[in-house]
């Protein structure tokens, strides 16, 4: 019988381990799963650490959105304990300044009192694919992720975004087998920076969900755990 992989998975900005819902049911066979804690910290190397204090010495690693980017953040503090690596809907760059911008004024209308569900609702047509917004399914379980993350979560998670580094230079040392997945027509983090990113990576495997936004994992959950079989499988 074939040992299971211990497998760490990151949710994504306001998102919970329901982000990852059905990779968890669907890799049950093939691996231990752990969903980490990114709430806790308001800077990505902070949160790095935290995770990496309670994962398995060895374990397969993967994030999505700003998982993605602690997942990296991960890999530059201890590489040697990453057996395998997914990115999913992320990507390796620092925000631009019109970003930041926008981080900073979610930060201040969440710190004012504004109501927090108008967050969520403002991100949702860049979240998910345009044919998915009337799908009551998803959308209420994207709003309960938030109202679950809480607004202090939000702020710190914001927070640790914004002053996240750049970390493209580290692409070219990742040596381990690694996935880099997309939604093809992923609003919030377009395909063509994924791709990019992927090129950069010596071992990394690029893939493209069509009909799929940046919620790779609740949109299109079948294919996006069948890719992850196959990456955990990769020697």
């Amino acid at each position: 019988m074939t040992e299971k992989h211990s497998l760490v998975l990151v949710p994504g900005l306001l998102c919970t381990q329901d982000l990852w819902r059905d990779q968890i049911t669907g890799l049950a066979d093939t691996a231990n799963i752990t969903v980490a804690d990114h709430t806790q910290d308001d800077a990505m190397p902070a949160i790095a650490r935290r995770i990496l204090e309670t994962a398995p010495p060895k374990f397969a690693l993967a994030g999505l959105s700003m998982g993605g980017c602690v997942v990296l953040e991960m890999m530059r503090q201890a590489p040697e304990r990453v057996t395998h690596l997914a990115i999913l809907d992320s990507r390796a760059l620092s925000d631009s300044e019109a970003e930041r911008q926008k981080r900073l004024d979610f930060i201040n209308l969440v710190e004012r009192g504004s109501a927090f569900k108008g967050v969520t609702r403002s991100l949702l047509p860049i979240l998910i694919h345009p044919s998915r917004l009337t799908d009551e399914d998803l959308v209420t379980r994207i709003f309960k992720m938030a109202e679950e993350t809480g607004k202090g979560a939000f702020i710190r998670q914001e927070r640790a975004l914004l002053t996240r580094e750049n970390l493209w230079e580290t692409l070219k040392d990742i040596t381990c087998p690694t996935l880099v997945l997309t939604g093809a027509e992923d609003l919030l983090i377009p395909a063509s920076i994924q791709r990019e990113m992927a090129v950069e990576i010596p071992t990394a495997q690029y893939v493209e969900i069509p009909e799929c936004g940046h919620l790779s994992t609740m949109e299109v959950p079948d294919k996006t755990t069948e890719y992850l079989r196959h990456w955990l499988q990769r020697r």
